[in-house]
């Protein structure tokens, strides 16, 4: 299954993909894609209640916001310097063990919403990126149980302002967490969907430039690996999001940096997971 979420701001709602690639209203099932549905079993129970379900769902009309694919987690965890190429442009070491950060979980937007800059902005980043959902709480598994853990698949842009990560003091957090630094979307895409993750093809674009392009089977540390020791160091819980790192091409690794600007615009994809866009606009107050 394809899991949506649409519509306003604070007024989101569930639906899924139809095999025709159209948005279908799930509102119906009585429950959205958050914690208590993924920590109850909830992608079986939505795909049985879909096979005994007669009548056809509403469509969700072209011109409706796609909104983040799942409710807001209570985590984000994000991997750093994951791809060896990135590791080798930033001229950092190639990590013996996987690198934590968070990202705060206000970040979260759909992945066709405007990236509001933050004020005084002039070092923001972008990074595509497997998210991987996580469907049942883990802690201390083991990476031959990880998987069992998961949920599915998400197409992320971990955004990233440079100055406020490095040159602030402190850890990365700061600089990864400005509203709307987490576009998530378009769909979740349950494990049965894609079986294998570690053979995906990545891409981002800006301005139709292409600066990234990749694959998964370049990650460092891979999907089990990485459940298993995230959960070494905490609970990871229904819904969560591991966001698995960037591949070469940011601006961070360039020789002579050309950040993001109003009106840029930057487009990325992901085998299976579609493809997500956001303008570049300066921050307003809301």
């Amino acid at each position: 299954m394809r899991l949506i979420r649409f519509g306003a701001v604070g007024d989101e709602r569930p639906g899924i993909m139809d095999g025709n690639g159209a948005r279908r209203d799930a509102s119906a099932f009585g429950e959205d894609w958050n914690e208590p549905f993924f920590g109850s079993d909830g992608v079986r129970r939505l795909a049985s209640w879909l096979d005994n379900h007669r009548e056809p769902l509403p469509t969700v009309g072209d011109g409706v916001r796609w909104a983040s694919c799942v409710a807001r987690p209570s985590k984000i965890v994000c991997i750093g310097l994951n791809y060896r190429d990135h590791a080798r442009e930033t001229g950092a070491a190639i990590p013996v063990e996987p690198i934590l950060f968070a990202k705060s979980t206000s970040s979260l937007v759909g992945p066709f919403d405007d990236l509001h800059l933050p004020p005084g902005s002039e070092k923001t980043d972008w990074e595509v990126e497997l998210a991987v959902v996580i469907g049942a709480r883990a802690l201390l598994v083991s990476e031959a149980d990880a998987m069992q853990h998961v949920a599915g698949y998400a197409l992320h842009n971990d955004y990233s302002e440079r100055a406020f990560q490095l040159e602030r003091g402190g850890q990365w957090f700061k600089g990864k967490s400005w509203d709307t630094f987490a576009p998530l979307g378009p769909w979740l895409a349950t494990t049965d969907e894609i079986p294998e993750p570690h053979h995906l093809h990545l891409t981002l674009d800006v301005n139709g430039r292409r600066m990234q392009d990749s694959n998964t089977d370049q990650l460092i540390f891979n999907v089990p690996q990485l459940v298993s020791y995230v959960s070494q160091f905490m609970a990871l819980i229904p819904g969560d999001v591991i966001s698995t790192g960037t591949p070469a091409g940011v601006a961070l690794g360039m020789k002579t940096p050309r950040y993001l600007a109003p009106g840029d615009l930057v487009e990325l994809a992901i085998d299976r997971l579609g493809t997500s866009r956001q303008r570049v606009v300066a921050w307003a107050p809301r």
